[in-house]
């Protein structure tokens, strides 16, 4: 199972023809407790680099962007009640929502986990 990244800080790990959407440890900590998380529509299409949930932190709202496209097959539904699972456990527990991938191909693009610590170096 790899796990790519975007610019946005959104991971994403791919098993089988499913793949898993998050927000990154980096993101979660520079929002702060999280409070709220809107879900996508199980069904919903969403393009790469489109809009597919927001998260809420007493900071600010921000949206999360799907790092592919793809068909929203499930929602992590325990986060309606306990949203602060993104900060505890934001690349396990913590994830928003699963794609079934129109163009896995699209995983290329991203980078590797190596190559978004390089990445995070230079916004510092």
């Amino acid at each position: 199972m790899t796990t790519r990244y975007t610019k946005d800080h959104e991971w994403i790990r791919l098993d089988g023809d499913v793949a898993t959407v998050g927000i990154t440890e980096h993101a979660q900590s520079a929002l702060g407790d999280i409070v709220y998380v809107e879900l996508p529509e199980i069904g919903k299409q969403v393009d790469q680099g489109g809009e597919a949930a927001v998260v809420e932190s007493v900071k600010a709202a921000s949206d999360v962007y799907a790092p592919a496209a793809g068909e929203v097959v499930a929602v992590n539904q325990s986060l309606d009640g306990a949203p602060a699972t993104i900060n505890e456990d934001a690349e396990g527990k913590g994830w928003f929502f699963r794609l079934k991938l129109a163009a896995p191909g699209q995983l290329d693009e991203l980078m590797s986990a190596e190559q978004y610590q390089e990445f995070l170096k230079t916004l510092e």
